[in-house]
Order: C-alpha cells, then sequence, then structure tokens
C-alpha cells in the first residue's frame, strides 16, 4: 500500500511500493519512449502484466515473463480496438504530427486520444481506463497563463509547437468526455534523468515548483506516478500534474 505523507491544501506527497495488491493488464503506447520505457519497467517491477505496443516490435529489447510486445499503429482503430479490449488501463505516451496541415488537430497526441475515446465508449462498464501522458505547455505558470505562451516560438521547431498546441487542445478535448474514464496526467517544465525515489507531489493546474522555484522530476519518478494512478484509479476525469 502507498502511504499518504503529507497533505499540503490540494497537493499530495507521495511514496510508491513495488508490488501491486491486484495484477493489471496494462496496454502502453509509446513503449520505446523516454516515458514509456519507464512506465513498462515500473509496471512490471509491481508484478503487472505488460502489453507494449510499438511500430516496430523488434525496437523493444526487454524481455519479462509478463511483457508481450506487439504490433500496433494508433491510425489503426480496429488494431487498437483488438488490442485494447479486455485490458485493464491503456497509458497512451506518444508524439509526433502526422502530415502537414500545421494545425493542432494533426498532433499524434491529439489524434491517438480521440482515437482512445471511440474504441472505448461502446465497452461501456468494461472499457479499460485512460491515463494519458500530457504536455507541459498547457500547465499554468500564473493565473489564466499557460506555460506554452512564456515559450519563445523563434526557439520551437514547428513540430514541436504543434504537438504542444495539440496537447493543450487534448486536455481540451477531455474535459468534454463524460463517457470514459480518462486521466491526463502532466509532467513539469524539466525531466531529469535521476533516479527513482516514489517521494513527488500531485498537484492541479498549476505548475508545481520545489522550494528553489525549480519545477521537475525524474522520468523514473514520473513513471511511478502514472503506475500509481494505473493501480489507485485517484482522479478519474481529472488533469494531474507530477514534480518534486
Amino acid at each position: 500500500m502507498r502511504a499518504l505523507v503529507l497533505v499540503w491544501s490540494a497537493l499530495l506527497l507521495v511514496t510508491a511500493t513495488t508490488h501491486a495488491e491486484q495484477e493489471l493488464d496494462i496496454v502502453i503506447y509509446g513503449a520505446t519512449g523516454e516515458v514509456g520505457s519507464h512506465a513498462v519497467h515500473e509496471a512490471l517491477r509491481r508484478g503487472h502484466r505488460v502489453i507494449a505496443v510499438s511500430r516496430n516490435p523488434a525496437q523493444v529489447a526487454m524481455q519479462h515473463a509478463n511483457l508481450s510486445v506487439v504490433e500496433g499503429n494508433l491510425l489503426d482503430t480496429a488494431g487498437v480496438a483488438r488490442t485494447v479490449t479486455g485490458k485493464d488501463v491503456v497509458i497512451l505516451s506518444v508524439r509526433g504530427v502526422i502530415g502537414n496541415s500545421g494545425k493542432p488537430e494533426s498532433a499524434l497526441q491529439f489524434i491517438a486520444a480521440e482515437t482512445l475515446v471511440d474504441v472505448l465508449f461502446p465497452l461501456g462498464k468494461n472499457a479499460p481506463r485512460l491515463i494519458h501522458v500530457g504536455g507541459s505547455g498547457s500547465l499554468e505558470v500564473e493565473p489564466g497563463v499557460l506555460f506554452a505562451a512564456k515559450l519563445p516560438k523563434i526557439l520551437l521547431s514547428k513540430d514541436l509547437e504543434i504537438e504542444i498546441l495539440g496537447q493543450i487542445l487534448t486536455l481540451e478535448f477531455f474535459r468534454k468526455v463524460d463517457d470514459v474514464n480518462w486521466t491526463y496526467v502532466t509532467p513539469p517544465m524539466n525531466f531529469t534523468n535521476g533516479p527513482r525515489t516514489g517521494v513527488f507531489r500531485i498537484g492541479g493546474d498549476r505548475a508545481l515548483k520545489d522550494s528553489r522555484g525549480r519545477t521537475r522530476v525524474s522520468r523514473a519518478d514520473f513513471a511511478v506516478a502514472l503506475i500509481d494512478e494505473a493501480e489507485q484509479a485517484r482522479h478519474p476525469r481529472q488533469r494531474i500534474s507530477v514534480a518534486y
């Protein structure tokens, strides 16, 4: 059992154990990415069964008795339905831009979110829960001001700008969805390669800062937060943020 260490207004400082009370079937899209691969490791270390989805399964080098690797394409709705039906949780951790429209709607994050909602809705109460890895650009750095608005566009590639705006659009989309159990989990502005400590805070729309004014978390600890949410389902149809 994870222990509740401290309640700070709406913020939680939490720790995680290394083994789940109930084994889950967890589908992870983007399993070869920096966040997705950490989520795979974290889920496996807790005893869950993981279905790692990749367009190129050969890129998944890890082997484990509880790990299945399948080929998948988020643009293939029928294939997505086959993969996620009967599972407990789907973690969506992808990035990219489809086509050259130059619009936020072309961000893979947004397209994938729409696809998963379309697939999960008909499954009703049997649908797996959806955990979406969001973007820090959607966090508020001051009341009513998003981090994305503070980024100097001259330093951003066009694709990265579309991805950032696509993540904001995705959050807006999810907030209109009331018939699928989703959670939008947002990383801070800075990921680190630091160790897994299992200690972090959970917040909401405002970017979390530590005592030195930094907003950061290790990818390993972010993965802990993702699998905590997979196990506990504490934030249905909410956006949460994770940071030290």
